[in-house]
């Protein structure tokens, strides 16, 4: 199995390029379903997880081709809406198949998701949506039996909690329904904006982007469009960390600096040197001098909860105390014992992580149990002394495009084997 050798850095010197985002490219690949006509996708990652998704859709029948950071997705012929166990299981994600499944086909069947294992992330809301729009739904040996003999119907639907995926699931689902739907709580995410912004090139109506309510009048038909996604502000943040806690100087580009507010008011509060541009940021860790805080995850607009295990490799090496909340998964914290094995001295009480900043950490072998948690780690073996030996980075490969290279051409030392 590969893993990450990761040597303690030198502080980190140069630019990297943000890639395009995975959580808006995910739903907006399965907004190809709802379309007879090809869909050319710009700035796409290539992701494990990209990869999922098209190998899922190519099993419905979809022609899709994925070259130079562009797919081309013809969805002209759907001939299957089963989404199997073996694709499924990999990411949680390919539930998105299922609002377009049954606006097109008016039936799916799909797998139970997987994915990380960071808490029980049901679909509850998803299939809750999905009721409302008026699908027969029961669950049979794991797998989601919907149906919707007469086509969807738009309806009044407020959501309980503003989740991200079955925000996007009744979107998708709803474009070309029948009628007109009303979301009411809905999540305000960046990926959701873009999402609709994509469905509304499409020839979707969606009025309300941005909101917590969103209003979809549904159309017949969606045609074909030419999108690019926006860019990955979990990545972008990221190297943010990598900056500060290497000590080095770092341009990010391509990126939305918008869309990371409050982690960067955050960190500006620890004292981190930041400066911001349109399109690009410099972060200067050689001039930052870092003070402990307290954070608390949120839906956005507040503080993400991808990136809590990224600040809190920082904050265990930040003189003082801090504390991290985490109110959106229950079982997010799995990083922190690897990053004590570290030398960090973090101590958990049910939803809350109690930071003791440290002088150093020491490299050890440590594995990585969730997407964020693999990147936490190597960013704390980026100024752990000697080498850290991380296991499991199937993880990373999900959500970080060429993470080692682009740290690499910076001046780090990460090595796969």
């Amino acid at each position: 199995m590969k893993k990450l050798v990761v040597k303690k850095s030198s502080p980190l010197y140069g630019t990297i390029t943000t890639s395009g985002s995975k959580n808006s490219a995910l739903p907006i690949i399965a907004s190809a379903l709802l379309s007879g006509e090809e869909c050319v996708f710009k700035n796409i990652p290539n992701l494990e997880d990209i990869q999922t998704m098209l190998k899922l859709l190519k099993s419905f029948g979809v022609k899709n081709n994925f070259k130079n950071s562009e797919i081309k997705v013809n969805a002209s012929n759907v001939n299957y809406y089963r989404a199997d166990y073996e694709l499924v299981r990999k990411m949680r994600a390919s539930i998105l198949v299922l609002g377009p499944l049954l606006a097109r086909k008016r039936r799916a069947v799909v797998s139970l998701p997987g994915g990380c294992a960071i808490g029980t992330r049901p679909i509850d809301l998803h299939l809750f949506g999905m009721r409302k729009l008026g699908a027969d739904i029961y669950i049979n040996n794991g797998y989601v039996v919907a149906e919707a003999k007469h086509g969807l119907v738009g309806n009044l639907i407020k959501l309980p909690f503003k989740s991200v995926g079955a925000t996007e699931n009744i979107l998708l689902g709803s474009a070309i329904a029948k009628g007109t739907t009303l979301i009411k709580n809905a999540a305000k995410e960046p990926e959701i904006e873009d999402l609709c912004n994509c469905l509304n090139k499409m020839g979707s109506k969606i009025s309300g982007i941005g909101t917590s309510e969103l209003k979809i009048e549904g159309v017949k038909n969606l045609s074909g469009v030419q999108y690019s996604i926006i860019p990955d502000r979990i990545v972008a943040g990221t190297l943010i960390i990598a900056a500060l806690i290497t000590r080095g100087i770092l341009k990010i580009t391509k990126i939305y600096p918008n869309h990371l507010d409050l982690p960067i008011r955050i960190l500006k509060k620890m004292g981190a040197d930041i400066s911001i541009a349109k399109n690009h940021i410099v972060v200067n860790g050689k001039n930052s001098q870092l003070k402990s805080v307290d954070i608390v995850t949120e839906p956005y607009p507040g503080f993400p909860t991808d990136l809590q295990a990224q600040f809190m490799s920082l904050l265990a090496i930040v003189k003082g105390n801090s504390s991290v909340q985490e109110k959106i998964f229950e079982n997010r914290f799995m990083h922190v014992g690897e990053l004590n094995r570290l030398g960090a001295n973090i101590k958990v009480n049910k939803d809350r992580a109690l930071i003791n900043g440290v002088d150093k950490l020491k490299g050890a072998e440590v594995m990585a149990s969730d997407l964020r948690a693999s990147v936490s780690l190597v960013l704390a073996g980026l100024m752990a002394q000697g080498e850290t030996h991380i296991n499991r980075i199937y993880h990373l490969d999900r959500g970080y495009e060429n993470i080692e290279k682009k740290l690499n051409s910076c001046g780090a030392k990460i090595k796969r084997i």
